[in-house]
C-alpha cells in the first residue's frame, strides 16, 4: 500500500515470514534487497551494513574502499521496530546538519503464524529545507521506497 502526505511517504506489505525474521533481513542483510544503484559513492556498492544498535549507522561501502555513514540508527528494538535518520541533502549529497535530516521508521507487526505486516514511514522530509519536495518526490517514487523488492528478496533468502 501507498501513502503520501505532505512530509511524509508510507508504504506497507504483508511478507511471508515471522516479524523476527523480517527484522533481521531488513537490517542484517539490507544489501540483499537495497537497489545497489541508490547510494552516494562515487564507485559501485560493494556492501552495505547495518550496525545494530541505537547510535549505530547505516553504511556504504565502495569496491574501492570509499565508505559512506548516511545515516544514524535512532530506535533499535528488534522485532518489532526501528528508526534510522536519513542524511542525505536534497542535492543527494551527505547532509551534516541535522536538522535537516528526515526519519525512516519502520514497524515489524506479526499477522498470524509466518505473516508480518512491515509499515515503513519516511517522515519530516520538510526538514531538508528548500526543495525538500523533489525529496519526498524521489523516495515517493515506484523506484524509491520498494517494499516488494524487500519482499521478494525475503522470499528468495528463504
Amino acid at each position: 500500500m501507498t501513502t503520501d502526505t505532505d512530509t511524509s511517504v508510507r508504504r506497507s506489505i504483508v511478507v511471508d515470514a515471522p516479524a523476527e525474521r523480517a527484522f533481521r533481513f531488513f537490517t542484517e542483510d539490507i544489501g540483499q534487497w537495497w537497489n545497489p544503484d541508490h547510494h552516494l559513492l562515487e564507485e559501485p556498492l560493494a556492501e552495505m551494513v547495518f550496525e545494530p544498535r541505537v547510535g549505530g549507522h547505516i553504511i556504504d561501502r565502495g569496491v574501492n574502499g570509499a565508505e559512506n555513514r548516511w545515516a544514524r540508527v535512532l530506535v533499535y528494538e528488534p522485532p518489532t521496530r526501528l528508526a534510522f535518520s536519513w542524511d542525505v541533502s536534497v542535492a543527494w549529497q551527505l547532509e551534516t546538519d541535522v536538522g535537516k535530516t528526515s526519519e525512516v521508521h519502520v514497524t515489524f507487526t506479526p499477522q498470524g503464524e509466518g505473516r508480518t505486516l512491515v509499515e515503513l514511514e519516511h517522515r519530516h522530509l520538510d526538514r531538508h529545507g528548500d526543495g525538500w519536495q523533489s525529496m519526498r518526490d524521489a523516495v515517493g517514487a515506484p523506484n524509491g521506497w520498494d517494499l516488494t523488492r524487500f519482499a521478494e528478496a525475503l522470499t528468495q533468502a528463504g
